[in-house]
């Protein structure tokens, strides 16, 4: 039999997964984005500067940045993956040092950022309260639901069992 993983192992039947974030959804895309643009801004500057005893330098920081903008995807349930993510943006910027558009490309993908986390957490908020809506409502119509045909009814104290319906069962 095939090695389970921990989620698979602590499941019961009807059990309910709660909602994924939306935040860390949008953030990841944001970042894994980042990421390819810094394996071609690698290129292009390593290409640009190639002849300069630096190049081999440049190219090396991108593709390290680019490979901390990948690990940081990971680590985006944690406090640290949203500090490393606000001040990857920032090292971003920078590249524009070596070429100026980055400071222009770096500026449209920290609003891009910026915007994954504020409208990620708004969505949070409602997704997780429409959750929260849902699972009222199935605790109240399991509760208020009939038992299913085939099941016992409820039981008396001898242990037969009653029936609301049955006049013999009534007391007077």
């Amino acid at each position: 039999m095939a090695r389970q993983t921990r989620a698979q192992r602590a499941w019961r039947p009807g059990q309910v997964r709660p909602p994924r974030s939306v935040k860390v959804l949008f953030a990841s895309t944001v970042l894994c984005l980042e990421a390819l643009l810094m394996f071609f801004y690698a290129l292009m500057v390593w290409g640009l500067h190639q002849h300069e005893w630096f190049a081999w330098w440049l190219f090396g920081g991108s593709l390290g940045v680019a490979a901390l903008l990948v690990v940081t995807c990971g680590l985006l349930r944690t406090r640290l993956g949203w500090l490393m993510g606000w001040v990857l943006q920032f090292v971003i910027i920078a590249g524009g040092i070596f070429e100026p558009l980055m400071f222009v490309i770096g500026a449209i993908f920290l609003g891009c950022w910026w915007f994954a986390v504020v409208k990620g957490r708004q969505l949070d908020v409602e997704k997780h309260e429409r959750f929260l809506a849902e699972q009222r409502l199935a605790h109240e119509a399991e509760a208020s639901s009939p038992p299913e045909p085939g099941t016992q009814g409820p039981r008396s104290s001898d242990g037969a069992e009653t029936s609301e319906n049955d006049p013999e069962e009534r007391t007077p």
